[in-house]
């Protein structure tokens, strides 16, 4: 990155994405001053005893209240928007905290974000948003027309957008609850074994966001190219670096879950740019003028394919354990490791 003293704004800055950001940024001369806001002043705490370091500010406060983000970014530079209802059975239950939160805060943040001159704003949204078929995916993809329809309006903040695959070993995910049930002996609870899924490390899903910083103009959509596996080898994997077996028990599919991940719908990729090891998507920047969207059509899209878990490369169980092994909750709990472990 090509820049120094800068002030960084992290939103939903206390979860694993803003302590990798943290982690990796804090001890650099790119960065004066990294704030971070959220709701949470217990996770505040744990995170200011952590670090100890004077370059980090807190901010309390929450990004569907414009009047709490406004301060927040007064002076920044830019904002890494991390900030989200993320978990799926808790959006089903509470769709309209979703809205809330990550439709309604986003355009809180990118407004607050314009009216105090903010370089940049990256938002950061979920292959959930393609294609979807659960209240949190739906609220992500809403968010993700926000962020581009506010793009569009703006001449001295550019707002973009990064869409990831699941992080590996973050909160609520399968891998901390499979470990958990193999280190207790019980059952792996599997909803299908077939079932495919992006992973990511923390640490891709910060290259990700730093590429868009660096790449991205106004409205546009970076995705990276993810390897994917199923849930059956993962729970395999897992199992033989535990060097515990325990049974599997298939429970069925949750309400809400797909049998693959799409990061990249195939209307997307009929106009996506190849970086190497992204996606840029770009804004559809047609305007109201309705003819322009009966004179102006795409290609056959039958000819293209989405890019999902079900086609992307795939591990197998060796190459599971290699990712596995990555993680920092691996290397602690299975290897015994001295390691930081990122905050939920």
């Amino acid at each position: 990155m090509q820049i120094t003293d800068k002030i960084l704004l992290i939103t939903g800055g206390t979860g694993s994405f803003g302590s990798a950001v943290l982690h990796r940024f804090l001890n650099t001369d790119h960065f004066r001053e990294i704030r971070i806001f959220s709701r949470d002043e217990k996770k505040q705490d744990d995170m200011r005893n952590l670090y100890k370091n004077d370059k980090i500010k807190y901010y309390i406060g929450d990004v569907r209240d414009y009047n709490s983000v406004e301060p927040a970014t007064r002076g920044v530079d830019y904002i890494f928007h991390a900030a989200a209802l993320k978990q799926v059975p808790s959006c089903e239950f509470f769709p309209m905290q979703a809205v809330k939160t990550n439709v309604e805060g986003t355009q809180n943040v990118i407004r607050a974000a314009a009216s105090n001159g903010v370089k940049k704003v990256i938002c950061l949204s979920t292959d959930k948003a393609a294609y979807p078929i659960n209240a949190m995916g739906i609220s992500k993809a809403m968010m993700e027309k926000v962020a581009v329809a506010e793009a569009r309006n703006l001449t001295d903040t550019v707002v973009c957008l990064t869409r990831y695959g699941n992080v590996m070993a973050s909160r609520g995910s399968v891998i901390p609850l499979f470990l958990n049930q193999i280190q207790k002996g019980e059952p792996i609870t599997i909803t299908d074994p077939n079932m495919s899924r992006f992973f990511m490390s923390l640490e891709d899903a910060v290259d990700l966001v730093l590429f868009a910083f660096e790449n991205a103009k106004p409205g546009d959509l970076f995705v990276n190219k993810a390897p994917a596996g199923t849930i059956g080898d993962l729970a395999k994997a897992l199992m033989d670096l535990a060097n515990k077996e325990v049974p599997v028990k298939i429970i069925g599919t949750r309400h809400g879950e797909k049998l693959y991940e799409t990061l990249c719908t195939r209307e997307e990729m009929l106009k996506a740019e190849d970086m190497g090891d992204f996606y840029r998507v770009p804004a559809d920047n047609r305007d109201l003028n309705y003819a322009k969207y009966f004179s102006e059509g795409d290609k056959d899209i039958s000819s293209v394919e989405d890019y999902h878990s079900h086609n992307t490369e795939q591990q197998d169980l060796e190459g599971m354990k290699k990712l596995l092994t990555r993680l920092p909750l691996i290397r602690k709990e299975v290897f015994g490791e001295d390691v930081i472990q990122y905050p939920g």
